[in-house]
């Protein structure tokens, strides 16, 4: 992955990273799976977006240099994995919500505990459960990465089997069709 396909709008960089794979490397094993779900998130003009007001602790990795990964609890418990991506002096990332794995399933179980297939990693909670993401990796450098804790790898599917929906779980700004889902 380079920087430049990160460096654009964040509706159309959700959009291609569906396909596109993460690689978590863990001292138990090589865990990789292919993103099926997304959601785009920018800046002031998005009331969604933990960025539409200003610059806070939490939210100042969407400011920030496209390429880094933007780690958060929601409800205080589960953990949501957010790549940056925006045009350069821009704002925003993409919601990672769904992936299928690929290899290190036993890992990801492991992980998940004995849930159903269809519910391993289908949703941002379970996604970053699965891959053992904690707020540890909030900044890391998906683009820089020497110890391969967690990389983002280029991918393709058929453009014609991507859904663009309304995101979901939000309560502002939910007519936006920023929600990418691979069928």
């Amino acid at each position: 992955m380079d920087k430049a396909f990160l460096e654009r709008d964040p509706v159309l960089v959700a959009r291609e990273l569906i396909g596109c794979q993460l690689v978590r490397e863990t001292k138990n094993g090589l865990i990789r799976v292919v993103l099926t779900e997304t959601e785009a998130y920018k800046g002031a003009e998005d009331a969604a977006s933990h960025a539409c007001r200003a610059v806070t602790p939490r939210n100042k990795l969407m400011f920030g240099e496209a390429g880094m990964l933007y780690v958060y609890l929601i409800y205080g418990i589960h953990r949501c994995i957010n790549v940056v991506a925006h045009e350069p002096g821009g704002v925003g990332a993409v919601l990672l919500r769904g992936a299928r794995p690929l290899e290190g399933v036993d890992l990801i179980r492991a992980n998940r505990g004995n849930v159903p297939e269809r519910n391993l990693l289908s949703g941002p909670g379970k996604l970053a459960q699965g891959l053992g993401i904690g707020l540890e990796l909030n900044g890391h450098d998906l683009l820089l990465n020497p110890d391969r804790a967690l990389s983002l790898e280029r991918g393709k599917l058929d453009t014609g089997l991507i859904r663009a929906t309304p995101r979901i779980g939000i309560s502002k700004a939910v007519d936006l069709p920023w929600r990418f889902v691979a069928e």
